[in-house]
């Protein structure tokens, strides 16, 4: 590979793997478009800069998020792009009000949820998966935690900020980004400032109540996390759901096999997210001069940590490139990341996804392509679809 390959071109979003699988041939540690980002591609040199923060760090996608025509995206202060200590305070308060009661809680709304969806689909006709099923479940928690449960710009909101990463110079779209992120900032001032005069039972009186040594969260922590898990709680499941949906209609006999024994779909999510990444890289900013992959990457450098990459190495997963749900059991990806910035929501997205596949199995038998092509997003940092026409059938 003689030249910089560019991310963002046509033919690898239409399928990243096929140059992944190269780089990890040819050129584990390289340079890539956009921006001249050291890409890294194999496994072990992705886990090995995710176990070292205090040289990775993750002030990268700080950067990332806060370039110069955007200087108020709450996403660049939140905990996804903090070190330690800021990060380890951060995290300790956060989990103190996401921890394993509230699946607990939610999940019989999941599952009622789930069901609602699925009953609201129509068999036989062309629908768009992404828009009616896999949008609707995970929106309908993130309003149970935070009470924007059908608000009517959701969805035109993560069409927008889910592309921040492509926007470049485009000055067009930099104003629709800044416009979008100033919507949601308000409507969150609004919704924490209703909580300041009557907190309720949900995520965000949780959150404005914990306390560690004293601390609360300060208003800007708030608003950062508030984004966080706006982005990160409804895109990574949604792209989940609408892979897995894809992956059902093209290979119709895993679907066969799932109505047959539901107690599989666990190991069909745990595939679905290795060998369909939603997170399909993070960047790192190189703290000092360093050696990864033999590789020399200089102070300063931005790093992309190519998890769908790790997750498809020969190194780890024999013949990588087919989906095989019977994989060994403890043959683990990296889906959620690794280390200190694992996500905090990976349990509830497995969850949501299982509800949302059980709802999906026990109604229909088959899925076969819809009317249209199927859309995918633009980003450096997630990989799904915009929009998947499929016809579900209970025959």
């Amino acid at each position: 590979m003689s030249s910089r390959v560019n991310l963002f071109a046509p033919e690898v979003r239409a399928n990243p793997y096929a140059l992944y699988a190269e780089l990890r041939r040819h050129n584990p540690v390289c340079q890539v478009d956009p921006g001249g980002m050291w890409a890294v591609a194999r496994a072990e040199d992705v886990v090995a800069a995710f176990k070292n923060p205090k040289v990775f760090s993750s002030e990268g996608l700080r950067q990332t998020y806060r370039p110069e025509w955007i200087p108020n995206y709450p996403i660049a202060d939140s905990m996804l792009v903090m070190d330690p200590p800021d990060h380890t305070r951060l995290r300790t308060l956060i989990s103190r009000a996401f921890g394993p009661s509230v699946q607990t809680r939610l999940e019989p709304r999941i599952r009622e949820h789930a069901k609602q969806v699925i009953a609201g689909l129509p068999a036989g006709r062309s629908v768009d998966f992404v828009e009616h099923f896999a949008f609707p479940v995970p929106i309908a928690v993130v309003g149970e935690l935070v009470g924007i449960t059908n608000h009517p710009k959701i969805k035109d909101w993560m069409e927008v900020i889910t592309q921040f990463t492509s926007v470049g110079s485009d000055l067009e779209r930099q104003a629709q980004m800044r416009a979008t992120v100033n919507e949601i900032r308000e409507y969150f001032e609004d919704v924490l400032e209703a909580r300041r005069r009557e907190p309720r039972e949900d995520l965000v009186s949780d959150l404005m109540r914990a306390r560690l040594d004293g601390q609360a969260l300060t208003h800007t922590e708030l608003m950062g996390f508030l984004m966080l898990l706006l982005l990160g709680g409804l895109e990574t499941t949604v792209h989940l759901l609408s892979y897995s949906a894809r992956r059902l209609q093209e290979q119709p006999e895993l679907m066969t096999r799932l109505r047959a024994e539901p107690a599989l779909i666990p190991r069909f999510i745990e595939e679905a997210l290795r060998h369909g990444s939603p997170i399909q890289g993070l960047v790192r900013l190189a703290m000092e001069d360093v050696e990864l992959g033999g590789v020399r990457i200089p102070k300063g450098g931005r790093v992309l940590l190519l998890v769908a990459s790790a997750n498809r190495d020969e190194a780890l997963f024999p013949d990588p490139d087919r989906f095989d749900m019977d994989r060994p059991v403890g043959q683990h990806s990296l889906p959620f990341g690794h280390g200190i910035h694992f996500c905090l929501g990976a349990q509830l997205a497995r969850l949501e996804a299982r509800l949302a596949l059980e709802a999906l199995l026990a109604r229909f038998s088959r899925l076969t392509p819809g009317d249209g092509p199927v859309r995918f997003n633009v980003s450096v940092i997630m990989r799904g679809a915009l929009s998947l026409p499929l016809v579900p059938h209970e025959d």
